[in-house]
């Protein structure tokens, strides 16, 4: 049966098909009329009203197609145009493989299936929350529990912010980049805490486990040539276990009370070895001057007695007579004795006892003045003996 054959695709037994009604197949003539005025119309050429239609010649049939294939081919090289955005980059694959890396703007490659692109944004901060999930009270234990070096487990959450560097080194270095990041930072951090104890990790050392950490990090992602390039990792919480923060927070306060009685002791020696110290100089300096002082005290009194001697040569008599004055004169001024040295024949003296107690309570050095008799009257008779009385009543 051919294609003019009015009757093709009407069935055999009459225009609606065996059964009647619309049950039959669809009539092929007139979706190919229809096709055709739809074309003729799209190029603008038109036929009149009363012209018949025509069944589909070959040569209309080769014309069609090949619009129709060259509007799919225009379609089909139109869908290699692709844009790359400010601060991403596009990399261009041939059959699979890498072939170029794009810069932003514009760009055209061949379509699907011989070339396709990917976009990869470098300016995009990407984070990884290890050991929790939005919250930091949303824990993870499988990746927050990691072991110390004094043998303690600690809970540890951490986030870490990166960017990539490399697209290609992206794209096909790793098949699943987000994943190895964060297996990547929770190797590197339970490296960097295993070589710490708990305590420093938990009161000292967290921004110094931070940067150890980051700088791991980036040197597993160079060797493994990921791409990415590390910015920050940043502790977010750090403490023991829940099952034994009650006996951990006990032990943090003895260690505490412990770091205080050690600085009370230290600030109390602080303050008692100081003055002890200088106690000590004083006493050396002033036992330094009393050596000192005897010293040339001895030599003082050598030097006086071997002037004495030289002296006691030339003059024996003279000598002894002058050191017992300056003798007696020296024990003599320390008292509040009084010894007189009188052979007289008067019968009144007269001692300034007040002058010579006050001498003496005072303690002064002055020698108390020696009390000198009155001289004997020439005549011993009864007029100069009167005479004398009126002249001491007069005096008192």
């Amino acid at each position: 049966m051919s294609l003019n054959d009015p009757n093709w695709g009407r069935g055999s037994r009459g225009p609606q098909g065996p059964s009647g009604g619309n049950q039959g197949p669809p009539d092929l003539d007139e979706l190919w009329r229809n096709f055709n005025r739809r074309l003729s119309d799209l190029f603008g050429r038109r036929r009149g009203g009363d012209e018949p239609p025509r069944p589909p010649s070959a040569r209309g049939l080769g014309g069609g197609a090949g619009v129709l294939l060259a509007l799919v081919i225009a379609v089909w090289l139109a869908s290699g145009f692709y844009i790359v955005v400010e601060g991403q980059r596009g990399v261009v694959l041939t059959f699979g493989r890498y072939s170029q890396e794009t810069s932003p703007g514009l760009r055209w490659r061949l379509p699907w299936p011989i070339q396709s692109n990917e976009i990869v944004n470098l300016q995009q901060v990407r984070t990884l929350e290890v050991g929790y999930r939005n919250n930091v009270r949303t824990k993870v234990l499988k990746e927050s529990l990691m072991l110390t070096d004094d043998e303690n487990i600690v809970d540890l959450q951490f986030a870490v912010q990166y960017t990539v560097k490399d697209a290609r080194d992206f794209v096909f270095n790793v098949r699943r980049p987000d994943e190895s990041a964060m297996q990547i930072a929770e190797t590197a951090m339970r490296e960097v805490i295993g070589k710490n104890r708990m305590d420093a990790i938990l009161y000292e050392t967290q921004v110094d486990v931070a940067n150890r950490s980051r700088d791991l990090m980036q040197q597993i992602h160079d060797r493994y040539g990921t791409g990415i390039q590390v910015s920050t990792v940043t502790v977010q919480n750090a403490q023991p276990p829940e099952q034994v923060q009650a006996a951990f927070d006990d032990a943090v306060k003895a260690g505490q009370d412990r770091e205080r009685q050690k600085n009370e002791g230290q600030s109390y020696a602080n303050d008692v070895i100081p003055r002890a110290r200088g106690t000590a100089a004083r006493l050396q300096q002033e036992a330094e001057g009393y050596r000192q002082r005897v010293i040339a005290n001895a030599d003082g009194d050598a030097s006086r007695f071997k002037q004495v001697l030289a002296e006691y040569a030339k003059a024996p008599a003279v000598t002894r007579e002058r050191i017992y004055i300056e003798t007696m004169q020296a024990v003599l001024t320390s008292t509040s004795k009084i010894m007189m040295d009188y052979r007289g024949s008067g019968n009144l003296l007269y001692l300034p006892l007040e002058k010579v107690m006050q001498s003496a309570g005072a303690g002064t050095e002055t020698p108390a003045p020696r009390a000198t008799p009155p001289e004997p009257p020439a005549e011993a008779g009864p007029r100069s003996r009167e005479a004398l009385r009126g002249r001491e009543r007069n005096e008192r």
